[in-house]
């Protein structure tokens, strides 16, 4: 009976390599965009995209807060932190979502689409900068890093779904430009709540 299954078990995973082969030799180069959408070090890139994610409106909505609640905290913590490279972290996620917003309404523009961005935070957002401002002095710098990292993952996410499965040519050539340097952020995040043990 063991024979069996090993036997058969082996046969599924030929076959299972040999369809996977098949798929990549049908598909060409992968575009920057699809590589930007489906990076080795993020898994949850091939979660499928939720359909309130694959509408330009929808997408822009959620890409324009995450930037919002980037550089809202980020300013809290400027404030608050005396960590040297926390404040540092801090005024390079200003910069960089300064930057990227302006990237998002360029890149609707351009698309010709009509979209109205938001003015305040969702509510799950806002909650978390409310937390931000409420933390206690000795857990800041902690409470801010992990905030980071999950809200650089989440806007990863977003971006590589929207690069691979959106509805505007010109927002997804924004979103799939955009994804490697939140990649980067999530990464400096990541090693911030590292040094910060």
């Amino acid at each position: 009976m063991t024979r069996k299954l090993l036997i058969v078990g082996a046969a599924f995973a030929a076959l299972s390599l040999a369809a996977c082969g098949q798929k990549e030799e049908t598909k060409g180069a992968a575009t920057p965009a699809e590589q930007a959408a489906t990076p080795d070090a993020n898994p949850a890139a091939t979660v499928p995209t939720p359909s309130d994610e694959a509408k330009a409106p929808d997408f822009a909505a959620k890409a324009a807060s995450s930037d919002q609640f980037e550089i809202e905290a980020a300013k809290v913590a400027l404030k608050r932190s005396t960590n040297v490279e926390v404040k540092k972290f801090a005024q390079d996620m200003i910069d960089a979502h300064t930057a990227t917003s302006a990237g998002l309404k360029a890149a609707i523009a351009a698309s010709g689409v009509s979209i109205t961005l938001p003015t305040a935070l969702p509510s799950d957002l806002q909650d978390k900068l409310d937390d931000l401002n409420k933390a206690d002095a000795k857990d800041f710098d902690k409470t801010y890093a992990d905030d980071q990292v999950d809200a650089h993952q989440a806007a990863l996410n977003l971006l590589q779904r929207y690069a691979q499965d959106g509805d505007v040519a010109a927002i997804k050539t924004f979103a799939a430009e955009t994804a490697p340097k939140v990649q980067e952020h999530l990464n400096h995040a990541e090693g911030l709540k590292n040094g910060l043990k």
